[in-house]
């Protein structure tokens, strides 16, 4: 089976049923699904064919549904590329690619013309690519992981089947479709389930309020910095909208424990935190019954194999892990050993089965011989009234190798040796910040992920908060 017959449980078997509102219109399934086969033809007539490379840099629109979609028809690997990137980082992706065409929202109008549906497709097996998703590229030059079809359905299947998805949720969509998280979820849990979506160019937190009020959803996808902004909600609407709602989900970087608590006080749900990347969609993800234990990702998904190396490196084997790197066949070897695919996150493993992320491996902080976690100071920080928003990273030290140095975003005033003095009550020695540097906000993604090497320790000592 392919991602088409996947599809088909809602585009076909339920092509009367409104499943879409896009830009205050409503869209049947059966509608989606004429669409995706006149975008079909139009790339059709582009000359593009199985194994070819659809490269597409668009904002939110239903526009790029029907792109993927119709790329999953044809078998061509779509290639979704963020809509931040600017010329040297389309043109890495670009040349790396060699994609048949390149859509941006100028090229629509003529792609959308066409009124006849695609006359047939190819006969494509769950192996087949379907998308090729570039990575965040902080090391270095971004990656293509190449996902098949096999792998969105069984992430699909996994999350529908786990988070207790069904055609009676009413589901509010506001992260950008170029990433895993809006696509490889989002996309799939609404098709697969057979839900009624509403999607958003983007999150703003100034209208969300009334997207909830509005469209009363039972689901939401989040990152952690929306949960943020929704705590500006004022309490009595915060329990109006909590009172409708049945599943907030969180993921694409690590949840505060803090915010998960301030959301349950004023929402009245305990957010759902799970765990993925590009290259392996999800993994991990705290159960929908069940315990959602804050500061972890939860238990394995079924089917998703997970250990921890002699260092604390999280590896996993699933269904749901890409095959590769495009053209990559030294960082393909390289992230894998004897079928496991090793993440570069760090993590530990409760002896009940509980996964807590620690980290990025690059981000681990080793000073005079002492391993330091970031996360652990960051969620410590965080809990701190005055403190908004904290990242640490490491700087180099003569003596120590390394000592961490905290960037801050204060929500009020506080004085530095307050916060180092808290810090020294209730961390050990070595992992108290040498530095505060207060900041106006982090350096972040598009997903809301710390850019952490874009933070570079200054050379002076503290500054005064």
């Amino acid at each position: 089976m392919n991602l088409n017959q996947l599809f088909d449980l809602s585009i076909k078997a339920r092509a009367d049923i409104a499943g879409l509102e896009w830009a205050g219109r409503e869209y049947t399934f059966g509608e989606i699904g004429a669409r995706a086969d006149r975008m079909a033809r139009a790339l059709q007539n582009r000359g593009l064919a199985q194994g070819d490379r659809l490269c597409v840099q668009l904002a939110n629109r239903i526009e790029m549904i029907d792109l993927f979609l119709a790329c999953v028809k044809l078998g061509v690997i779509f290639v979704p590329v963020n809509i931040l990137y600017r010329g040297r980082e389309v043109s890495h992706i670009l040349s790396d690619a060699e994609p048949k065409l390149f859509v941006t929202e100028k090229d629509l109008a003529g792609l959308s013309s066409e009124t006849e549906p695609a006359a047939n497709f190819p006969h494509l097996d769950g192996d087949a690519p379907a998308a090729l998703v570039y990575t965040s590229g902080t090391t270095g030059a971004s990656k293509g992981a190449i996902l098949s079809h096999n792998n969105f359905a069984a992430n699909g299947v996994n999350l529908t089947a786990c988070w207790q998805i069904t055609e009676r949720d009413r589901f509010l969509l506001a992260l950008p479709l170029f990433h895993v998280h809006a696509l490889g979820n989002g996309v799939h849990c609404w098709l697969i389930s057979g839900c009624r979506m509403r999607l958003l160019e983007r999150f703003d937190h100034a209208t969300a309020i009334d997207h909830f009020k509005q469209f009363e959803p039972t689901l939401f996808f989040g990152v952690p910095t929306m949960y943020v902004r929704l705590l500006e909600t004022p309490p009595e609407t915060a329990r109006a909208i909590g009172a409708k709602m049945r599943l907030f989900v969180s993921g694409s970087a690590p949840l505060p424990a803090q915010v998960l608590e301030d959301f349950r006080a004023r929402f009245g749900h305990t957010i759902l935190e799970r765990y993925g990347m590009s290259e392996t969609l999800m993994n991990i993800s705290n159960p929908y019954a069940g315990e959602r234990r804050a500061g972890t990702v939860g238990l394995p998904l079924p089917g998703v194999s997970v250990r921890l190396d002699e260092t604390g490196e999280l590896w996993v084997k699933g269904p749901n892990v890409f095959s590769g790197y495009w053209r990559r066949e030294d960082a393909t070897r390289a992230a894998f050993e004897d079928g496991w695919f090793k993440t570069g996150d760090l993590a530990e493993r409760s002896e009940d089965g509980y996964y807590t992320l620690r980290g990025r491996r690059s981000d681990l902080i080793i000073s005079g011989g002492f391993n330091i976690y970031p996360r652990e100071i960051e969620e410590f920080l965080m809990e701190q009234p005055e403190v908004a928003e904290a990242a640490v990273v490491g700087a180099a030290d003569r003596l120590r190798g390394e000592v961490p140095v905290a960037y801050i975003v204060l929500a009020r005033e506080v004085e530095v040796a307050e916060l180092e003095a808290r810090c020294r009550e209730n961390l050990a020695s070595f992992k108290v910040p040498r530095r505060f540097e207060v900041i106006e906000k982090l350096p972040r993604n598009a997903l809301g992920k710390v850019q952490k090497h874009l933070l570079r320790p200054a050379e002076s000592g503290s500054r005064r908060a």
